[in-house]
Formats: structure tokens, sequence, C-alpha cells
């Protein structure tokens, strides 16, 4: 096995080379094609988590030890299987569900291993796709993608399943009410596709970054805001005609979550995805005055990749602008990331031989 690996905080991924884990029991070991580069990559190289007051969180806190591969946006083909693994064969195509949990707990046995607070997910506890295999505990982890473009495809494991998750907790909403979404980078693009995917007419998008604002329009949005004007919260009113009832901030520091909660109307909803870091300071009277609610998304669950791969393969959701990479690229990924120097998706991609001794 093949893989970039974080060894330390915001040090250089270094390469490995290692034995293939040999599965057992009901795994299943899937040799990696195409691994989106998501903002969560970013954070979990930088090694530390900002929670707001001074206070970090560190990779430790998570359960991870070094080095680790990253990579949680992960497809790829069956190399080997477990003796005990079902309704997979070598050389099946699948994307892989990263949020791995316990399997035991009341999230677990629920469907919703993204909330179970025992994980030991894909790209973080477990090495993810920056490495060339990686080492699924069960077959129900893994999706058919059909005839989707597999780097399409990638992005579905966190991008998509985290933007339809988003959405889905927004409530029922009229499909000309406004939408704001904060951040127009790839998951960002992924919310204005799913939102069209789904019905919806009128999305406002903020970012600092006027060619991002730009590719926001030609993906779809009515309207865009800078998010570097001096009274956004105010640009968004011009933009939306008053206080917007729907908002997904997906890049979630103090600043973004502020001018996003003052941004909405009587009972509006915010959708907190991001992990840029920071605090939101909130007027408790004002709360039940303005009957606002203020929640969080964290990715989707398995039925939500499923979900996403159904209404891709109904033409529906249309495709983000996705940048392809080479299996070495890792380094300068994170780097373009950290610039803020991507719009829409980078995805590393790697050419496959299958059989029973790929490495």
């Amino acid at each position: 096995m093949k893989m970039w690996a974080v060894v330390g905080s915001g040090q250089p991924l270094q390469y490995f080379e290692m034995e293939n884990p040999e599965p057992n029991g009901a795994e299943v070991l899937v040799a990696v094609t195409h691994c989106g580069v998501c903002h969560s990559d970013l954070h979990f190289w930088r090694g530390e988590y900002d929670m707001g007051h001074g206070k970090l969180m560190r990779l430790v806190d998570r359960g991870v030890t070094l080095p680790r591969a990253p990579g949680h946006e992960v497809v790829g083909q069956v190399v080997a299987v477990g003796p005990d693994a079902t309704g997979v064969k070598v050389g099946d195509r699948r994307i892989v569900y990263p949020w791995i949990g316990c399997g035991k707990c009341a999230m677990c046995l629920a469907g919703e291993d993204n909330m179970c607070s025992s994980q030991a997910s894909i790209g973080v506890v477990r090495h993810g796709g920056f490495s060339s295999h990686v080492l699924v505990p069960h077959s129900r982890y893994l999706v058919d993608p059909g005839d989707l473009d597999p780097a399409l495809a990638s992005t579905f494991a966190c991008s998509g399943i985290t933007v339809l998750s988003a959405i889905r907790k927004l409530g029922t909403m009229d499909p000309d009410s406004p939408v704001l979404l904060v951040g127009a980078g790839g998951v960002g693009h992924a919310a204005i596709t799913m939102l069209h995917a789904l019905g919806h007419r009128n999305i406002i998008v903020v970012d600092v970054d006027e060619a991002k604002r730009q590719s926001a329009l030609a993906a779809g949005a009515t309207a865009v805001v800078d998010g570097m004007a001096e009274d956004v919260t105010a640009e968004i009113f011009k933009a939306a005609g008053g206080p917007v009832p729907f908002a997904i901030d997906f890049v979630n520091y103090s600043k973004t979550a502020k001018s996003a909660f003052e941004s909405l109307a009587k009972g509006g909803k915010l959708v907190l995805v991001g992990v840029g870091g920071g605090e939101l300071e909130l007027s408790l009277a004002g709360m039940v005055f303005t009957a606002r609610s203020v929640m969080a998304a964290q990715t989707g669950t398995l039925q939500d990749l499923k979900d996403v791969v159904a209404l891709a393969q109904s033409g529906k959701l249309k495709p983000i602008p996705i940048e392809h990479l080479k299996s070495d690229d890792g380094n300068e990924a994170l780097l373009r990331l950290k610039a803020g120097k991507v719009t829409g998706r980078l995805v590393i991609e790697r050419d496959v031989v299958v059989s029973r001794t790929t490495s």
C-alpha cells in the first residue's frame, strides 16, 4: 500500500509504503481510483480546530494517531474481500461511505453512523484516499455509482451528502423563497446544484472571491454578495429583497456566522456546516422574540449518499467543476486550498489494475 500521510501539524505530507491490509471477517479492501480533496482535509492537515473562546481541539482529541493518510471522498475498485463479506466482488467499482460508526449504539442502529460518538472514519481514524487502498469494515458502506463519472461520484461521499443533509434541515421551502449560501467553494457549488435539482430557484451566494462569485452565478445562483463588503448583512438584504428565511454557512467562522444569522427573517433557520471556527454570540431573549433557529449538519447518512447517487443518476443533479490531479499531488492540493485558489473540487486520481495483489 502506498500513501501520502500527515506526519505532523502543517508539515508536508510524507510518502510511505507498506503491505496491503488483509481483509478479515466482513471487511472489504478497495483500491482507490478517485479521491476528492475537502476543506476538512485541510483542517486535518493543520492538526487543530478553533473551538471558540481560545479553545482548540487537536487531532489526538479525535482519536487520531499519525502518520495517517487523509481523504474521505473515495471511489475505488474492490480488490479483496473477507470471508464473511457479501454483496460485492473483486472488480466492482464503489463509492465508500467514510463516516464509520461503532455499529452498536442507538445512532448507528438508526442508520446515523455520522452521529456516532465512537467513530472510526476513513481519512480520519482509518487511512483514507490519499493512500492507494482503504480497508472498509463492511460492504454496507459501499454504494454502486453505476455509470456516473467516478471523479464526480467521489465528491458525493462528503460534499454531496453534507449539502443534502443541510438542505433537509431547513425543512419545507417554497421554491421561490431566498436561500442564502455562505461560501462558493466546492461544497457551495454542490449546494447550488443540489438546490436546483430539488426545485429551488432563488439562491443568494456570499463569497470574498470575485472569481468564485462569478462561478456561482454560472452555476445557477440568482445573486451574489461580496463577503468583504463593509456591511455584508445589508448587501444580503438588497440581494434578497429583505431578510432571508433560510441560510447555510459553509465557511462558519465568527464573522460569516454573525452576518448569516443577522440576515435571518423572523422564524428563519441557519444551518452551520463549515469548521472555520470561532463563536456566535446570541441574545437569549432575542431568540425568543424572533423565533430563529441555529443548527448544525455533520456530514450525512449512508441513506443520504444513496439518495444523492439516485438524484445524479436521474439527471437532475448537475456536475460541479472538477480539476483532476495525480496521486502524488496531495501537498499541492492542500496548499491550493489553504490559499483559497480552488473553484469547485480537486480530485486525485490513480490508475488501478484489479488483481488480488494490487499495490
